[in-house]
């Protein structure tokens, strides 16, 4: 192998060698006659893959020209400068005009050796030479120092590349670039002088660059980079500001390497000064229909606040989003700040002048590596030749980070070919769409639960969504299949299927329950009203075979009750050796019973005694049910919101066909507020009521409202709400066991939920977020024809069964902590609660975890 070094320096000695070529050529002409001989043929030797008319095509001298040693000359620069040749010169002979040429090779392949911390796709993106490109030692050179930038970035500033290249046949070169890392260099201490307000240790939580520790193997932000510096120092600048130190600035920021050579120290020397308030604050405009005072109350600067950097900023976009309403699409607002050392205050006067009319030339999307551009330009409230308008650039940015595809989107604007005219740059940062989902659950009563579905929010980069669900758990298996089309037939039009199959299980839990079977599909549309309002459209067409689980019960050829307790006593209460001990599982012939009894299901048409209240509801039916769904989002950020609210309102009908009757009702509202930078706060209230028309079956219990689980933190899946109990009391009344049976659901729900998210300390790069929450709301409104009147039953000597439903709509509340972790293998949240209020019949649980792996 041979260095690059050494071909350049072969490159460098022959164009001297054609300099003075051309060099005599000057000195020739110099000494000729006026009348010079002409070139009567140009030869070209040397040359392998490129023609000889391409090679005459470069020069400036063509047969019949005099021998111009000057033309000749910039020949001789034009054919060096096209980068395609490592030596060119001219020699004159007779009237034939001689270009001998030798081409630079054609890179063959591009190979990198000894990397380890950067892959070879990275560097790729990074450098410009490629297979079948031109060799040149230039290009490799600029390329060697793009590589050690990489490195740098990543904090390995001892990283060195060689450059070397093996020579094959036809002019080809395997380009080899040697890479020798080096170890990473890490911010061994970050240290602060002249700061006395605030702690080392809280300016460093204020700084993007980090303290290099061995947790932080997930964070580049240890790593020395100079470029960091520099953003860094602004950072202290806005923080001190935003804390009323108007003076503040940081005098140097040095990078010292420490002796092994290994890390850096950084000192940043500041100087604080004073801490100011707000003086006097104003508003000046010569605007027709803006009115300077009028504007000055809109503003939440108040003289004697504490003066803070960000309100200023907070300032001009009020001020600019009420001169948008007012129809002054292009305005200048200039701040004016006039600094009191004496009081220590601020004065400020907003200057609002009508800006230059200034058109959208270009839109340029950059960063999709993924998504097709029509995906994000249709979520644009602008386009190319639209008047630039800031309120509705704003817009456009959250409706793009709304899609949920991309992890950050950033929109700049740069000057146009003229001065009326800007060039818009939307840069996104892709991030995973994908979903493999896990969730896991534990409660005193199920146990475990598992969950797991796969899902794609960005099908091939179009904004489609697929979705494959599987729910497995003790009470419940859930197969759901889902696509939607978000622009269907190319118009502003969502569009969607669903195909589902479920399995619930409610018959494990004491005293009997119920299995739905369903299977179904769904049609859905969707589409905007306004730019914050939009209404949802669905059809279901599905069938619901419901199985009541009361457990058997024993019974004579009459239909009346022999057994309905766990024991039977074969006609001798005060003789328990001869007691038939009764499986409710049991089926007939399993247990020695009597000759004429009969073991069936409690709720057989043989049972006399069935309960109608439960027993009505083991059929099959078909429901054919249609529905819509009202959306209004003002919040000021989908992702994150700190201010706004949002709401939806539902209803669907049953009864279009089909075998069920009913109209569903729900509503939801939530505000959103940020009290602290890192603490937010929301608080959502929502219920919802379903009623039957057109018979009088009422509502079965599968088409109840349930609460619990994920929707009601602290209760168990339909923990609360009406239920069917047992009390098992003596015969004096005393209480001797209560057992809880299943959930009945209710046709009304009512709930609010508060939410304060707050920063917990723990290092950023840990991604671990806290949340305190409180849940109070309740489930109930029962018909009479779904409940049934208590029931006394003698189950011993003196032991007697009182059976009753409960259905109190008594508030309930639980509150807790919920934490969640955006670990390496994808988001994790655990949530413990702790119950405040409650009915003795509820069930409850204090955890719940779970967890979905993104691709």
């Amino acid at each position: 192998m041979r260095s690059v070094f050494a071909a350049s320096l072969i490159s460098l000695a022959t164009a001297l060698s054609a300099s003075m070529v051309s060099g005599s050529l000057l000195a020739a002409k110099a000494q000729a006659p006026a009348t010079s001989e002409r070139i009567r043929t140009i030869q070209v030797e040397g040359n392998e893959r490129i023609e000889d008319r391409t090679i005459q095509s470069y020069l400036l001298v063509e047969p019949g020209d005099p021998f111009d040693a000057e033309r000749i000359d910039l020949s001789l620069k034009t054919l060096f400068a096209t980068g395609l040749f490592a030596d060119a010169s001219f020699e004159k002979s007779g009237q034939d005009l001689i270009v001998r040429v030798v081409e630079n090779p054609i890179i063959n392949r591009v190979i990198f050796e000894g990397n380890s911390a950067i892959d070879d796709d990275k560097m790729r993106e990074e450098i410009q030479v490629a297979p079948r490109g031109i060799f040149t030692a230039a290009r490799v050179q600029a390329d060697v120092q793009r590589i050690l930038e990489l490195y740098r970035q990543s904090g390995r500033f001892a990283a060195t590349v060689e450059p070397q290249y093996k020579p094959l046949e036809q002019n080809r070169v395997d380009l080899v670039f040697v890479m020798n890392e080096g170890p990473v260099t890490g911010v061994r201490a970050i240290n602060f002088i002249g700061n006395e307000e605030y702690a080392d240790r809280r300016l460093r939580s204020e700084i993007a660059t980090r303290q290099s520790r061995w947790w932080r193997f997930f964070s580049s932000n240890d790593n020395y980079d100079p470029g960091r510096l520099e953003y860094d120092r602004e950072l202290l600048r806005q923080f001190y500001q935003n804390n009323g130190y108007y003076d503040f600035r940081v005098v140097s920021a040095v990078a010292d390497l420490t002796p092994d050579q290994e890390d850096f120290y950084i000192t940043y020397t500041i100087d604080e000064g004073d801490q100011y308030n707000f003086g006097s604050v104003a508003v000046e405009t010569q605007l027709d229909k803006l009115n300077g005072p009028a504007l000055r109350t809109a503003l939440s600067i108040q003289e004697g606040d504490l003066f803070r950097g960000n309100r200023i900023e907070s300032a001009i976009d009020t001020l600019t989003y009420a001169a948008g309403i007012a129809g002054y699409a292009f305005v200048d607002i200039t701040p004016d700040l006039r600094p009191d050392p004496e009081t220590n205050t601020v004065d400020v006067t907003f200057s609002i002048d009508e800006g230059p009319r200034v058109y959208i030339e270009r839109i340029n999307i950059v960063g999709n590596t993924r998504t097709l551009d029509k995906v994000i330009r249709r979520e644009l409230r602008v386009s190319e030749g639209d008047a630039f308008n800031r309120v509705l650039l704003d817009r456009s940015r959250n409706r793009v980070r709304a899609l949920g595809y991309f992890k950050e989107v950033e929109i700049t604007e740069n000057p146009g070919s003229e001065a009326d005219r800007t060039v818009v740059d939307i840069t996104v940062e892709e991030q995973p769409t994908g979903e493999l989902s896990f969730a896991a659950g534990y409660s005193s009563v199920d146990a475990f639960l598992f969950d797991v579905s796969v899902s794609e929010r960005n099908l091939r980069g179009r904004g489609q969504t697929a979705i494959a669900r599987i729910s497995a758990s003790q009470r419940q298996q859930y197969v759901d299949l889902r696509f939607r089309e978000p622009r269907f037939l190319d118009r502003n039009l969502a569009a969607g299927i669903d195909l589902f199959s479920s399995r619930s299980d409610f018959s494990n839990i004491g005293l009997g329950g119920f299995t739905s079977d369903t299977i179904g599909a769904g049609l859905n549309l969707g589409f905007p009203l306004t730019e914050n309002t939009n209404l949802g459209l669905r059809y279901r067409l599905q069938q619901d075979k419901l199985d009541i689980e009361l457990g058997n019960v024993v019974i004579d050829p009459n239909g009346d009750t022999l057994i309905i307790t766990d024991t039977f006593d074969n006609g001798t209460p005060n003789d328990p050796s001869d007691d038939i001990t009764f499986d409710r599982a049991a089926q007939p012939g399993d247990v020695n019973l009597p000759a004429n009894a009969l073991v069936v299901d409690a709720c057989s048409p043989l049972y006399n005694d069935r309960r109608f209240s439960d027993c009505r509801n083991e059929r099959a039916e078909l429901s054919s049910i249609v529905g819509y769904t009202f959306n209004w989002d003002r919040r000021n950020d989908p992702i994150q919101p700190t201010g706004g609210f949002d709401m939806s309102f539902s209803q669907d009908l049953a009864g279009v066909g089909g075998d069920v009757q009913y109209v569903r009702t729900e509503a939801s509202a939530a505000t959103y507020r940020g009290i602290f930078k890192g603490v937010r706060a929301s608080v959502r209230v929502s219920g919802g009521y379903i009623g039957s028309w057109g018979d009088d079956d009422g509502i079965r219990i599968n088409n109840r409202f349930f609460r619990g689980g994920s929707t009601f933190r602290g209760f168990d899946v339909a923990g609360l709400g009406p239920r069917r109990i047992v009390r098992e009391v003596d015969d004096m009344g005393n209480v001797v066991r209560t057992r809880k049976g299943r959930a009945l659901g209710g046709k009304a729900y009512y709930q609010a939920t508060a939410e304060m998210t707050f920063p917990n300390f723990l290092p950023e790069e840990y991604g671990i977020d806290t949340a305190l929450f409180l849940e109070a709301g309740s489930v109930g409104m029962l018909d009479d024809i779904d409940t049934e009147p208590a029931s006394l039953t003698q189950i011993g000597a003196d032991l007697f069964a009182i059976e009753q439903s409960k259905t109190s709509m008594a508030l309930r509340a639980s509150a807790g902590l919920s934490v969640g972790w955006d670990s390496p293998f994808g988001p994790i949240r655990f949530d413990f609660s702790q119950i405040l209020r409650k009915e003795e019949y509820d069930r409850t649980e204090t955890f719940r975890f779970s967890t979905s792996t993104r691709f």
